[in-house]
């Protein structure tokens, strides 16, 4: 059974009841973010029970050295740890002196609800604590978009049955520690704290990368809705923590509050002796607006980006829902601002995957940000990556491959391998297929042909070079084979020619081969810089095009398919609809060896392949593959019902695609995977983006012109999306039996629908 707990709602995401089971994982789904800074839904207040505690700061990370018991040449040095930053979040609460702490209280009326329209997270109910005295508690967290280094919380207590002490202790603290930490180790140092005041500062730096970050707070108090000047009871200060203490006087249905500002100033925007002034800075401006004015500056700059890049559904409820939570965490996490980041699989929300980066920002999210925000922040994703082809070529080096030679991470947060599983470091390099891919996806979909002569160049010929490289010419077979890898499906390691990974090599080679000429014909300076740069001579690249005319792909002519890797079917192919359900999730229940002798497929591979390359294969091979493979596959990666939903709906069997799109689109809501208090699955939201736009909505680009083949789930009345193509926005409206478009821009739009081309005029409504 999936978990069933969140109240259907087109705007909110809503838990209502306090069930101490509950807790971690709604504390990553309530999560929030701001593209800078992110938490999980912690309590402010001191809680008992089980609780998982994250604070993160993008870009800040530690270098966890890597133990093994034999080292193997080319292991990556370290894994990379996104941090627990330090706590501006908590606020102690007594009710005449006893400390409020849900694991002791008796609480009724609980509800939070974490509003996606406006970008506010709530939570409210009431207590009895054991002192006999009831209140009602009501509390709003944001994390300011326009502000991006503030915070915003007003907790509200209430007495119920009779008059109450309430004490707020506002903290931040810097003494934290990770819930992944391997030897209980603690990654911040800390360097310091001050108080004035009504505000409180923490400096810490982190060991090994040296960031350094000033945590902040100011506090003001408030009776009624009305500031009342309470002075600060005594306040507690070490290195690492600064703790101020307000008492005040409430009667029956008084409302006694405290409205904190807090917060992350980081050395990685500002010089380090410039922390505390920019703390002071951030609080300044908060105090000048105050609450009312941050929170409507919040739900306005939440507007702008629900303009561009809402999807609306009618008719369901749930799937509604499932989307706008998808986009919404897309948004906390990553918004284009700064190109020195980039979007990690769990984003703000936990610790697994080491909020490093992955091949899932280029294979899944780039599409989501191409068509939802300006082309740039595409770009700043493409130049992420161009400003670290030196590391990839040093990450080459150390596998043993010379010249120029580029092989991206699997996973890094600065350009270094920091991946500490050899069958991933070594063997998963079908990565670097997905970096090539994006500049091409990149300059199908904008037509900014300029990024390829400035930049991705260089990167296609470090990757053609690696591909060249690792092919291994077989005299039996008389191809060029790639030997010991793991595919997309992680299910099997150290297999040979997997299909996906060999065309992918074939398809880099030949795309660069033919950028080469193309820059080499329309931008000679370039040309003659970039092949200064990489000593690129035509010999060279003869041999490049020698391995990807003669790469072996695994073909079955018993069933008509490409195979996925040279020995799959000597397993016994047992479709999953014949496994226990108690064997599921095999991640979770069988041996590592077991899976791997399984014929069971973790997501999509042979079928990515078809996914990426659709103009290359017949819709009866698309078919005859989807067929034989979707029935052996567990889809126990959260990247897998994407692209599966997106080829049903191709083949038009709707019902499937429906299903596939729910998995993907509440993923996290249900808790398919039986993992959401780890944190949420970000990259693959952006999967759930495509499966509506590309799936359901059929679009494509081919030859410069947006393609629709429109589909509706029976399950809806109607959706509706927009697209920023090459700088004009076009709204589609799917609904039974017709399409509308409709377009802001200047000037006319071609669009092709159903094979047919319709011209789209300026705002005009097109029926098709």
């Amino acid at each position: 059974m999936n978990q069933d707990y969140i109240v259907p709602n087109s705007w909110s995401i809503i838990e209502e009841g306090f069930d101490a089971e509950r807790v971690r994982s709604s504390e990553s789904l309530f999560s929030i973010g701001n593209g800078a800074m992110g938490q999980r839904a912690n309590f402010e207040e001191f809680y008992s029970g089980h609780t998982f505690q994250g604070s993160y700061i993008a870009g800040v990370y530690y270098p966890d050295k890597t133990k093994v018991g034999w080292w193997k040449n080319g292991y990556p040095e370290y894994f990379a740890k996104v941090l627990n930053a330090p706590n501006w979040i908590g606020i102690n609460v007594l009710i005449n002196g006893e400390a409020l702490d849900l694991a002791k209280c008796e609480v009724r009326n609980f509800k939070r609800e974490l509003n996606m329209q406006e970008g506010w997270y709530n939570r409210s109910f009431e207590a009895t604590l054991q002192n006999g005295a009831e209140v009602k508690v009501n509390v709003t967290r944001f994390l300011s978009l326009v502000q991006d280094e503030l915070g915003v919380i007003k907790y509200e207590v209430t007495p119920l049955n009779r008059s109450a002490q309430i004490t707020f202790e506002p903290y931040v603290d810097s003494g934290v520690k990770n819930m992944d930490a391997n030897w209980e180790e603690t990654f911040w140092e800390a360097l310091g704290a001050e108080y004035g005041s009504n505000e409180g500062f923490v400096t810490a730096r982190t060991f090994k990368t040296h960031f350094t970050a000033t945590t902040f707070m100011h506090n003001s108090i408030l009776l009624n809705g009305t500031d009342v000047q309470v002075l600060p009871g005594d306040a507690e200060k070490t290195d690492k923590k600064v703790s101020l203490s307000y008492t005040i006087e409430a009667n029956i249905n008084d409302t006694a509050a405290i409205v904190k500002f807090g917060g992350y100033t980081v050395s990685t925007n500002h010089a380090e002796a410039e922390l505390i002034n920019a703390a002071k800075a951030n609080i300044a401006s908060a105090k000048a607006k105050g609450y009312d004015a941050l929170l409507e500056e919040q739900k306005q700059a939440w507007a702008g980006i629900w303009e561009m890049a809402d999807i609306t559904i009618e008719g369901d409820v749930k799937a509604q829902q499932g989307i706008r939570f998808n986009i919404f965490q897309l948004n906390q996490t990553y918004l284009g601002k700064d190109p020195r980041l980039n979007i990690g699989p769990k984003g703000f929300t936990g610790e697994k995957y080491g909020g490093s980066t992955y091949w899932d920002t280029e294979a899944y999210c780039i599409p989501f940000y191409m068509a939802t925000k300006d082309q740039q922040v595409a770009r700043n994703l493409l130049t992420y990556r161009h400003n670290q082809l030196g590391r990839a070529i040093e990450n080459a080096g150390k596998l043993g491959f010379t010249n120029g030679a580029a092989l991206y991470p699997m996973v890094t947060m600065n350009g270094e391998e920091c991946h500490n599983e050899w069958e991933i470091t070594f063997e998963e390099i079908h990565r670097n297929g997905a970096i090539a891919f994006a500049i091409y996806n990149y300059y199908r979909f904008t037509g900014d042909y300029s990024y390829i002569p400035e930049k991705g160049l260089e990167v296609l010929i470090g990757i053609a070079r690696f591909w060249h490289q690792r092919a291994t010419f077989s005299s039996h077979k008389n191809k060029y084979m790639i030997l010991g890898v793991t595919g997309p499906n992680e299910y099997e390691n150290n297999i040979n020619n997997n299909f996906y990974t060999n065309y992918i090599a074939k398809w880099c080679i030949d795309y660069a081969v033919a950028q080469i000429a193309r820059v080499k014909d329309e931008f000679t300076a370039d040309h003659e810089r970039i092949m200064g740069i990489t000593s690129l001579d035509a010999a060279e690249v003869r041999q490049w095009q020698k391995v990807a005319d003669n790469m072996y792909l695994p073909y079955s002519d018993e069933f008509g398919v490409y195979l996925q890797q040279d020995g799959f079917l000597d397993k016994e192919l047992i479709p999953v609809s014949q496994l226990d359900r108690a064997n599921r999730p095999i991640n979770q229940k069988w041996s590592w060896d077991r899976i791997l002798r399984s014929p069971y497929i973790k997501q999509a591979d042979v079928l990515q392949g078809f996914y990426f390359f659709e103009d290359h294969f017949s819709k009866a091979q698309l078919e005859k593959h989807f067929d034989f493979y979707e029935p052996l596959t567990v889809h126990e990666s959260s990247l897998s019902p994407c692209v599966h939903s997106i080829q049903a709906a191709t083949l038009g069997r709707m019902e499937q695609a429906y299903t596939f799109y729910l998995r993907t689109s509440r993923l996290d809501l249900d808790d398919y995977n039986k993992e959401v208090e780890e944190g949420l699955h970000i990259t693959s939201m952006a999967g759930t983006w495509m499966s509506i736009v590309e799936g359901f909505g059929g679009m494509r680009v081919k030859n410069d012109t947006l393609h629709f083949e429109p589909r509706i789930p029976e399950q809806w009345q109607g959706y509706s999306f927009k697209i920023n193509f090459r700088n004009q926005v076009l709204k589609v409206s799917v609904h039974p039996g017709e399409t509308r478009f409709s377009l802001e821009g200047g000037r006319q739009l071609k669009v092709v629908v159903n094979g047919k081309e319709v011209t789209v005029q300026p705002n005009e409504l097109v029926t098709v």
